[in-house]
């Protein structure tokens, strides 16, 4: 399946949790440590940016990595700078192209897609654990993202506080491929709110 179809469906999945925030959660604590409700969806929309802008250019400056805007309608950043993302990896032919994804290097377009994918597959169950909203990621969605995930060092020198990721978890030989999806990227899959 092409990458660009599987991304857009996650990021329209991921979008479907977005909306469903209500303004008295934007300061609700996520599964991400550093992370309140409003700053990972800044943190979202950021991503976003980078990864159009680093599409598009080849690369891009931290601040557009970083720098992200909600405004009054973090629901509206949000969709906004998803079509960017669907708009700059749209010419097919390019998906070979380099292109520099933050700190973590230069890869193909298609692979730095995937990443984008498996953010967004994994950033909606962190937001959605947050709201207490239900959350359930289709397969074909899940698959790709787990076979990077599997490939994403776990060391001390890459993983942990300020790091793109925490240590991985370990989870019980029953966890289905989403829960052990979660749990090589440092989440808990049975995270609570502490307001629950």
């Amino acid at each position: 399946m092409d990458i660009r179809d599987l991304d857009r469906r996650a990021g329209a999945v991921l979008g479907e949790v977005v909306m469903q925030v209500r303004p008295e959660q934007l300061w609700y604590p996520t599964p991400c440590p550093d992370w309140t409700v409003r700053g990972l969806l800044r943190h979202l929309v950021s991503e976003n940016e980078g990864f159009a802008a680093a599409a598009t250019h080849g690369s891009a400056p931290v601040q557009t990595w970083t720098g992200g805007r909600l405004g009054d309608h973090p629901a509206g950043a949000y969709r906004r700078s998803n079509v960017k993302v669907a708009d700059a990896f749209a010419d097919g032919g390019a998906l070979d192209r380099l292109m520099e994804v933050r700190e973590f290097g230069s890869f193909p377009r298609r692979v730095a897609l995937t990443f984008h994918q498996l953010d967004c597959v994994v950033h909606a169950w962190d937001l959605a654990r947050a709201i207490d909203v239900p959350y359930e990621p289709p397969a074909d969605l899940v698959g790709p993202a787990l076979a990077l995930a599997r490939r994403i060092p776990d060391t001390e020198a890459s993983r942990g506080p300020g790091a793109a990721f925490e240590r991985g978890v370990k989870v019980s030989g029953e966890a289905t491929d989403f829960e052990i999806l979660l749990a090589l990227l440092g989440r808990d899959p049975a995270w609570v709110s502490p307001l629950d």
